[in-house]
């Protein structure tokens, strides 16, 4: 195996999924076209005819998401046809298995550099629009009804969590938004957002250039206020969980020897990767074994990781992973900037988005060798990624 880097990565800036949104009258397809062409902008030592792969993800393939999008968008996006493309669907981990996918072809020489991302216009295309789940799931009883649901998935966490209850789900997404709104006044994110031209019947044409889903006046107290839409009495509400949005990412990902020819920046070392399936009613486990069975392939434990790049898909995903391994719900090394309550999930994309922010974290802190990036995922699964720091001073402190 040769050795594998993440160079760079970018996103657009995610919007809200309604029709007074960011994104509602912008293309899923040219959403992902401006990362790519964004990622080579920032890199001209790199000729675009020398990339063999572009892998873009997707949860729901069709409309402007569909047509094979690695394909179709990298045409839009001006690369030479003779770089081939494809389309992956692993829902939530769908640009981190784009990530792996990749990385897999470079580790065994079968190609040297690639471009890979993700796209989710939930706008367009909610969550499983267009979709016909076979009856026998439930007819045959393969999985609960609550499986096709994730925001049902979260409460039967909760309930395999008891003592993760609201009131810390709502802490930890208070946490989240203050994150967040301090890294955005440190202006540390915006580097790595590409703005997007955005069009409007009525108003005219404008510039995306910040995240929509943020809210900085988010307090304890109404957060406490908000419903639980899945279940009565829950604890599951929309301040403690992602919101629905549109976005898309990109990045660059090439064997070492690659991009020290071509004078790349080697922004993290990929150590090891897995992937497990759990009950699908419970999805948001699925970190957990994912990250047990990646920490074992790298001979490395819980200890070793020194920063962490969680999906904060629902707040109790996460705290139940930090629980298990016995971290603190407010550890410094959780998502410093804030994760995807604050920021937005649109789906397929957020992979890359985890791996963008790591890897500006791992040159910010030295002492920091091995680094995580992990997400539950749909139907039941979990993916986990560590990284090694390329800065690693050796001080491990």
């Amino acid at each position: 195996m040769r050795d594998i880097v993440f160079v760079d990565g970018v996103r657009t800036p995610f919007g809200k999924a309604r029709p007074d949104g960011l994104y509602p009258n912008t293309r899923a397809d040219d959403l992902v076209v401006a990362c790519l062409r964004a990622l080579l902008a920032r890199h001209p030592d790199l000729p675009s005819s020398r990339l063999e792969e572009v892998a873009i993800a997707a949860t729901t393939q069709t409309g402007d998401q569909g047509l094979t999008i690695g394909r179709s968008a990298s045409l839009l996006a001006g690369i030479p046809k003779s770089v081939p493309g494809y389309a992956i669907d692993r829902m939530c981990a769908g640009a981190m298995t784009a990530v792996t996918n990749v990385a897999g072809a470079i580790g065994i020489g079968s190609i040297d550099i690639a471009l890979a991302g993700g796209v989710e216009h939930m706008g367009h295309h909610p969550m499983g629009d267009g979709t016909d789940p076979n009856p026998r799931f439930l007819a045959e009883r393969m999985v609960s009804p609550d499986a096709l649901i994730m925001g049902n998935t979260a409460e039967v966490l909760h309930d395999r969590f008891p003592t993760i209850t609201r009131e810390r789900t709502d802490a930890y997404a208070l946490a989240s938004q203050e994150k967040y709104a301090k890294a955005v006044a440190d202006g540390v994110i915006q580097n790595d957002l590409v703005p997007i031209a955005t069009r409007d019947p009525e108003r005219g044409w404008g510039l995306a250039t910040a995240d929509e889903q943020p809210r900085s006046d988010t307090t304890l107290e109404g957060l406490a206020k908000l419903r639980t839409p899945f279940r009565a009495h829950g604890r599951v509400t929309a301040g403690n969980s992602a919101g629905l949005n549109d976005g898309a990412t990109a990045c660059i990902i090439a064997a070492e020897e690659t991009a020290r020819e071509l004078n790349l920046p080697v922004a993290m070392r990929f150590v090891s990767t897995a992937y497990v399936g759990v009950e699908p009613e419970v999805m948001g486990v699925g970190p957990i074994p994912a990250t047990e069975k990646a920490l074992a392939k790298a001979g490395l434990t819980i200890d070793d990781i020194g920063l962490f790049e969680l999906n904060e898909a629902f707040a109790v995903q996460v705290l139940a992973l930090l629980e298990h391994f016995g971290i603190p719900d407010d550890d410094p090394r959780v998502n410093p900037w804030g994760g995807a309550i604050a920021m937005g999930h649109p789906l397929a994309s957020s992979g890359v988005r985890l791996m963008t922010q790591l890897a500006r974290h791992f040159e910010r802190e030295p002492h920091v060798r091995y680094g995580m990036t992990a997400m539950c995922i749909g139907l039941g699964m979990g993916g986990t990624v560590i990284w090694e720091n390329p800065h690693w001073s050796g001080d491990a402190r």
